[in-house]
């Protein structure tokens, strides 16, 4: 059985920094995000309740209630970051290779 060599110049690397999640760790990261959100605007809706007497502090919490639903589709929706141009290093002369 004769080995062939592919031609070096179409070998494409795969970086761990770029390969993608998986589907259901992604969606998992998503939905926390998503959760942390939706609880800090219930905490916002509930401290509103209680600091109806602090002239300035309810509205900006009804305020922040009302704007966070926005924040926290946003936030689900957007795909986490990939590194695209991490260089890549070879392993020094002192490694060992399979063959």
């Amino acid at each position: 059985m004769a080995r062939t060599r592919r031609d070096d110049s179409d070998d494409q690397v795969q970086r761990i920094t770029t390969a993608p999640a998986s589907p259901a760790a992604e969606l998992a990261h998503r939905q926390r995000r998503y959760v942390v959100s939706m609880t800090i605007r219930t905490f916002c809706f509930i401290g509103a309740v209680f600091a109806r007497h602090v002239p300035w502090l309810w509205p900006l919490l009804v305020a922040a209630a009302f704007v966070l639903p926005y924040i926290a589709v946003v936030m689900a929706n957007s795909a986490s970051p990939r590194i695209q141009e991490a260089p890549l290093r070879s392993p020094g002369n002192d490694r060992k290779e399979l063959r």
